[in-house]
Order: structure tokens, then C-alpha cells, then sequence
């Protein structure tokens, strides 16, 4: 993967999977401008990689839009953006719920993303062209249980980018999801001792998965990424159509 002379946006790269995400993108010669609430360590991060540090709270409305020009205004295009930002519930949403904390993590784990797209297509065909990439989470391919609100946040992920790619494909700008098991980052740092004994990724896991969509995804692919397999896109079924045999509607039922 070469990103010579490209420019490249992460946020939530602070820590974890968006600061190894960075790093890697750096590597491969990219121009990169890390984004996280946490301004100081994304600073830290954008020093290590020779890049921009910017803070801000990806699920606010214009946000998005504000770093975008920002990284435009600093590098004059952008190619590569990583949507990485994202927490957990702290609850399941089922009954007695939170609604601040269910609007935080719609707003982190769903908003930023719509957020993030909507912000970055512009600049990207300014570009010419380019790719996106959101985090999703094994959690948007199957239910996780116990973590219901953190699921329900992640199939929407995956639906998002499935539906945009083909309209996005056709002006050379290709969006994909990567979907990790647990990793072992700052988001399990809370509950890590119960994963003692269960195989975990590490950042760098992702982040490679992150560049190998990069480099040879197709446009809509979500990729699972699991401790000891190769990561690779999965393979969606597609829906019965009706049962008249009628020729659906364009894209329904269709195996993206």
C-alpha cells in the first residue's frame, strides 16, 4: 500500500485501533490527522506520525465538517478517512434506560459516521477520489449478548456503508466497515479481567485489516477481523425476493 503524497483523517486516534490506524497509514506515506475528544493525546499521536492533531466532538452536528475543512485547509486535499470514533453503552437498553447515555453512544457510534461521510464525500471528490473506512464491530454482523444498545449502534454501521457504496463506487469513492472481535484496547479496559483466557486482538490487528481494505476491499465489503484468521469480507446472504416472482425493486434482496 503506497500513500505517497496522500492525506488521511482518523479519529478517535488517540488510542487504540485509530492511534495504530495512524501509525500504519503514516508508514505507508500518508499525511495524517488524527482526531479525538482527547486533544492532547491526539497531539501526542499526530507528533509520532509527523501529522496534524485536532480535537473535537465527532457526534456534534458540524463538527465533522469543521475538521474536514481544517485538514483541507492544512494539506489542500483529502484521500483516506478512517471513521474510527466509537464507545460502549455501560448498559443493555432494555428496560430501566439511560437516555443521555443512549444518546451518547447513537450519537458516537452512529452520527459520527453519517456525520463523517456526509463531511468527507466533498473533499474526496475534490480529490479525485478515495476510501473510507468505519468501524464497526463484530457486533454489526451478529448480536452480542448483553450489549444490546452497542449492537443495535454497530447494524446500523453496517447498513449505512453497505447501502452508500454503490451510489459512492460510482464516482471513485470506495466506503467499507471493518468489523473486529475484542480487542484489547482503552474500550475493555474496564472489563478486561473478564476476558482472561479469551484470545484478543491487538490494535495493530485492526489497523492492518484497516489497510488491507485499503488496499484490495471492494466497495461495500464489511470485514470481520478474529484472533488467528485472516481478515476478509463477509459473506452476506441475500433475502428471498417475492413470492410472484416479480423483479424487485433495484438493490433489494440483492447479495451486496
Amino acid at each position: 500500500m503506497d500513500l505517497s503524497n496522500k492525506v488521511a483523517l482518523v479519529t478517535g486516534g488517540a488510542s487504540g485501533i485509530g492511534a495504530a490506524t495512524a501509525r500504519l497509514l503514516a508508514g505507508a506515506g500518508a499525511r495524517v490527522a488524527v482526531v479525538d475528544l482527547d486533544e492532547p493525546g491526539a497531539k501526542a499521536v499526530a507528533e509520532q506520525v509527523g501529522g496534524t492533531g485536532i480535537g473535537g466532538d465527532v457526534s456534534a452536528v458540524d463538527a465533522m465538517a469543521t475538521i474536514v475543512g481544517q485538514v483541507e485547509e492544512r494539506y489542500g486535499r483529502l484521500d483516506v478517512v478512517h471513521l474510527n470514533a466509537g464507545i460502549v453503552a455501560g448498559q443493555s437498553g432494555i428496560e430501566d434506560l439511560d437516555v443521555e447515555g443512549y444518546r451518547k453512544i447513537v450519537g458516537v457510534n452512529v452520527d459520527h459516521v453519517v456525520f463523517g461521510v456526509n463531511a468527507a464525500v466533498p473533499a474526496l471528490r475534490r480529490a479525485g477520489g478515495g476510501s473510507i473506512v468505519a468501524t464497526a464491530s463484530l457486533a454489526g454482523l451478529v448480536p452480542i449478548p448483553g450489549n444490546t444498545l452497542y449492537t443495535m449502534t454497530k447494524h446500523a454501521v453496517v447498513g449505512y456503508v453497505r447501502a452508500a457504496a454503490g451510489p459512492l463506487a460510482a464516482e471513485g469513492i470506495r466506503v467499507n466497515a471493518v468489523c473486529p472481535g475484542f480487542a484489547d484496547t482503552p474500550l475493555i479496559a474496564a472489563a478486561k479481567d473478564r476476558f482472561a483466557g479469551f484470545p484478543l486482538l491487538s490494535a495493530e490487528d485492526v489497523a492492518d485489516a484497516v489497510g488491507a481494505i485499503l488496499d484490495r476491499g471492494e466497495p461495500g465489503e464489511c470485514w470481520y477481523v478474529q484472533p488467528g484468521r485472516e481478515p476478509g469480507p463477509y459473506g452476506f446472504r441475500g433475502v428471498p425476493g417475492p413470492g410472484n416472482h416479480q423483479a424487485p425493486p433495484s438493490g433489494a434482496g440483492e447479495d451486496v
